[in-house]
């Protein structure tokens, strides 16, 4: 594998660098979105992308605000038929994929894969179909956004190099739709990547404090126990929010 550069920002908010081209995953750069609030260090972006991927329309992945906010010099990749409301709301250069399509950015192969995940922006936004994105240069980076388990990973296996899995949210359970570290660690063993690096865990929660995991950081843990189970040979990477990792 060539090297590959990850920074977590936190939350599903990833930035991938592969051969010098820096790709965005589901930005979320403020401390409060809606009823959530950041319960880590603020983390900053320095400098400008060349791409941003939207896996789906949900406010904790589609911020407005701060995608309005990112420099950015090529396309916001997002799923069908997003493009038109992410227009609306003062977006350029937009591009809509659905599973199986495949765009280049930059010198990089960027195509969509399926997502198991809930369709609509609640509670009255639109809807568009989740994805997930593999990331091609020299290495191969599979970011899976936002999704339940399912079959059709396995059609990754052995074609990246990284796997960014969700395994948790910003609640005390999580429900249908998404990864817990079970099943995340059940997703590695289908995949079978070099590495992954657990996401989407520890960063918001409720501002209730009442209604909020006792141990935000138990997912991520979990995640890496139980890879050790079902996948032995990927080598599981916990990084905390805007650490970054050479691989």
């Amino acid at each position: 594998m060539n090297a590959v550069t990850i920074t977590w920002l936190g939350h599903a908010t990833v930035l991938v660098e592969i051969d010098g081209v820096r790709t965005l995953t589901d930005p979320v750069l403020r401390d409060r979105v809606g009823p959530l609030v950041r319960i880590v260090p603020h983390v900053d972006l320095v400098g400008s992308v060349d791409c941003v991927l939207l896996s789906h329309l949900h406010a904790d992945h589609t911020d407005l605000p701060t995608l309005r906010a990112i420099e950015r010099s090529g396309p916001l990749l997002a799923p069908h038929p997003a493009r038109e409301w992410l227009a609306r709301n003062g977006l350029r250069d937009v591009r809509e994929l659905h599973p199986g399509n495949e765009l280049g950015v930059a010198g990089l192969r960027i195509s969509a894969t399926a997502a198991v995940h809930d369709h609509r922006r609640r509670p009255f936004g639109p809807a568009a179909e989740p994805v997930g994105y593999v990331i091609r240069g020299s290495s191969a980076v599979y970011f899976a956004g936002d999704t339940d388990l399912f079959a059709g990973m396995a059609e990754l296996r052995g074609a990246v190099d990284v796997a960014l899995l969700p395994v948790w949210g910003w609640g005390s359970s999580v429900g249908a739709g998404h990864l817990d570290p079970k099943s995340a660690a059940e997703a590695a063993a289908l995949i079978a990547p070099a590495i992954a690096i657990p996401i989407h865990w520890g960063t918001f929660a409720l501002a209730r404090p009442a209604r909020r995991a006792p141990d935000p950081e138990r997912p991520a843990r979990e995640f890496a126990e139980l890879t050790k189970r079902y996948a032995p040979a990927v080598d599981v990477r916990v990084l905390a929010p805007g650490e970054r990792a050479t691989l």
